[in-house]
């Protein structure tokens, strides 16, 4: 027994060294084909049911001791397999098992959908390489490929969209989107969607189409100008070519809308050297991506216009104005008679004149109404009305109290067109910051035309007064910071600008001007000149000053020349902000600030003295410099202001003017040299070294060598007033404290 089995495992062994000798080049492809059949695929043959693993564990003869290796099987497969060829293609169901088994020997390569078993797998050394073109198995793989079954049906609206890519890649692409930072964002967004259009369905403008074309035909209601925002006619677009070229169309207008909405139509730069913003535009990908996904278009678009409450009153105003033919309204009579003051010389205290009689009428003072004298209660009413009508408070009765009684806007001229002003005063609202105010919605805003500083806390009016600001030609400039901290006690160092066009000349007519204005001068080893005022009470800083670092490094800060606050116009610094009530100031943001400490006026009294002392805020707040000729009041009142820059006249000369073209686009100016520092050469003045830190000369021999080579030539026989000093004599030697 031992012998026959071991005769049978040597005619076993030499019988499979033959078959694997005569099918070398067909086991490579049964390996390639063993690798697909594990892909896992749809199984057409329900009756092959055993894997090869299975067929892998299966018992062999020599441990079963029955004849597997018989050739004669082997043949018969093969005629088998020939005939199977032939059945038809269309009818994969009706192959039986040992069909199955055979049909895999027929390939090259085993079918995803054809699974193999043990059966199939041992026939395939003995098959034929050859491709079955008429295998059932192969069908559904070639289905799979066909465009039929992958690829949508070709719509307008995909047509459309190839046309789309073609532009938006294409070399045209600019003449439909000419700025280059908006056609990246374009680009971004339609490749993302696919190049599809966002403004047309199914050959049509769409409701999305049709709301925007009617939102940008009325921009004129938010101070814009439809002009610049022109929109297609879909009506006319048969084609896809049109259809997609519309699509860009309106694309452009609508972002170029959102971007002049935001920050807009009109560039600071192209206004003025004194104005800065940081402006943000609108990220056109974001704003394509809004319009598509918001239910209202409309609403979508007008959000980019400044959502402020001075906005919005303006707009409200604006379409007033222009329903009246752009007539100011005048007030309504109320039906009862107002007494008018007659003109005549002004009355002071003390006076006898028949029009006390009218006045004493028109404040309805109590009392003799007959009594001619200007007495202490007619002073006293005047002083009250002048108070809260905003005009000079010094209870006499002069052309503009007497103006101001009679109804008259005399104060300030009513613009040659007030939808002209009203406009640009909108723009101006773009250039702010979206939120004005901190974490606590505070914040400070000053309009310089109105001569008054507004403090806002939690988004409403918390305190108010007036300002003296910048003289044209040292305009107190447009731009937002933020109050950091407050100094007692300040330094005044005196602006390079200010030394050199004003100081520096007067020392040339007078060595001891300096001396005689409290100031002092002293010069860096790098030959840099500085000139300061000691904190004191005739500082011209005042005793407080409130610090907003900015790039135009001006402030707000007390004043010794309080008379300027009765003028009516307080246009005479040199670009910082004097406040009329500086104290009260600081207490109101000091009780927002650090309420905890209890600062009152008095407190801030007593830490006047001869040295600096800062008070820094926890949270900084916002600081507003604006420019508004145009604005509506707490009585909702639409008032008017002087153009006292011609900032106005600018923006409109720009808005009317060919250069309307290219406002939007920032221009170069030169650098503001206002703030480079002055240098003479070193020793002209002296050095460090005195008690204060600093060695001054009072005009010293040096500086006049520098100017003159020699000694000083004129000394002029009065003492010299520089062009930076105004107003009544304050200092013990009769001198003029410099303005600021």
């Amino acid at each position: 027994m031992k012998s026959v089995r071991f005769e049978r495992l040597l005619a076993a062994t030499a019988f499979g060294l033959i078959l694997a000798l005569s099918s070398h080049a067909g086991m490579a492809q049964q390996s390639e084909q063993m690798i697909e059949a594990a892909i896992p695929a749809p199984d057409t043959s329900p009756a092959l049911s055993v894997s090869t693993k299975d067929a892998a564990a299966a018992p062999t003869s020599a441990d079963t001791g029955e004849d597997s290796a018989a050739p004669a099987n082997t043949d018969a497969l093969k005629t088998e397999s020939k005939q199977d060829t032939a059945a038809p293609v269309a009818e994969p169901a009706d192959v039986n098992q040992d069909t199955a088994k055979t049909d895999a020997a027929a390939k090259p390569k085993q079918d995803v959908t054809a699974p193999a078993n043990n059966d199939t797998a041992q026939t395939d050394t003995t098959a034929e390489p050859k491709q079955d073109a008429t295998a059932p198995a192969a069908e559904p793989t070639k289905a799979a490929d066909t465009p039929e079954a992958t690829s949508a049906p070709v719509t307008i609206d995909t047509q459309v969209a190839d046309r789309l890519r073609d532009l938006i890649t294409g070399k045209r692409f600019d003449r439909f989107v000419t700025r280059k930072d908006v056609r990246a964002g374009v680009e971004q967004f339609y490749q993302v969607h696919d190049y599809k259009p966002i403004w047309t369905s199914d050959g049509a403008a769409n409701a999305r189409a049709n709301a925007a074309i009617a939102y940008l035909g009325q921009v004129e209601t938010v101070g814009l100008d439809s002009r610049d925002y022109p929109t297609p006619d879909f009506g006319a677009s048969v084609t896809p070519d049109s259809l997609a070229e519309n699509e860009l169309r309106l694309t452009a207008s609508v972002l170029t809308y959102a971007r002049e909405a935001q920050i807009g139509p009109i560039h600071f730069t192209r206004v003025g050297p004194d104005i800065s913003f940081k402006l943000v535009a609108p990220e056109p990908a974001e704003v394509l991506a809004k319009l598509a996904d918001s239910g209202d278009t409309a609403a979508a678009l007008d959000s980019y216009n400044p959502p402020q409450a001075g906005f919005k009153a303006l707009k409200e105003k604006l379409a007033e104005l222009r329903a009246n033919g752009g007539q100011i309204d005048k007030p309504k009579e109320t039906g009862e008679q107002q007494v008018r003051v007659p003109e005549g010389k002004t009355l002071r205290p003390g006076m006898k004149d028949a029009r006390v009689v009218a006045v004493r009428k028109r404040l309805d003072i109590a009392g003799n109404k007959n009594n001619p004298v200007y007495d202490d209660d007619v002073f006293d009413a005047v002083r009250a009305f002048q108070t809260k009508a905003d005009i000079g408070v010094d209870g006499m009765l002069g052309p503009n109290t007497l103006a101001a009684l009679n109804g008259e806007q005399a104060r300030h001229r009513t613009p040659t067109n007030p939808i002209d002003t009203v406009v640009v005063n909108m723009d101006r609202w773009r250039w702010l910051p979206r939120k004005l105010g901190n974490d606590d919605n505070t914040y400070v805003v000053v309009n310089v035309p109105d001569y008054s500083l507004s403090l806002f806390h939690e988004g409403k009016l918390f305190w108010k007064t007036k300002l003296v600001v910048g003289k044209p030609g040292k305009e107190t400039p447009m731009t937002s910071a933020a109050m950091k901290f407050i100094t007692v006690n300040p330094t005044w160092n005196v602006p390079p600008s200010i030394i050199e066009n004003e100081y520096l000349p007067a020392l040339m007519q007078d060595p001891t001007v300096l001396d005689r204005y409290g100031l002092k001068i002293y010069q860096d080893p790098d030959g840099t000149v500085h000139i300061y005022q000691p904190p004191g009470a005739g500082n011209a800083l005042g005793r407080i000053r409130f610090n907003f670092p900015n790039k135009f490094l001006v402030y707000q800060h007390d004043t010794p020349d309080k008379y300027l606050f009765k003028r009516t116009k307080r246009a005479y610094s040199h670009g910082c902000m004097r406040v009329e009530d500086p104290l009260e100031y600081g207490v109101k943001l000091l009780s927002i600030e650090l309420p905890d400490r209890n600062y009152t006026k008095a407190k801030l009294e007593s830490m006047f003295g001869s040295n600096e002392i800062n008070i820094d805020f926890p949270k900084p707040i916002p600081v507003h410099l604006t420019y508004q000729t145009a604005f509506v009041d707490e009585n909702g009142k639409l008032v008017f202001r002087d153009d006292v820059y011609g900032r106005d006249a600018r923006m409109i000369q720009i808005l009317k003017g060919s250069e309307r073209k290219v406002a939007d686009t920032p221009i170069e100016r030169a650098p503001d040299v206002s703030a480079q520092a002055v240098r003479l050469p070193v020793g002209t003045y002296g050095g460090y070294g005195d008690e204060d830190g600093y060695a001054y000369r009072g005009g010293g021999g040096n500086f006049f060598e520098f100017l003159f080579g020699g000694g000083p030539r004129y000394v002029p026989r009065s003492p010299v007033r520089p062009r930076g000093f105004v107003g009544r004599p304050h200092a013990s030697n009769g001198g003029y404290f410099p303005r600021r």
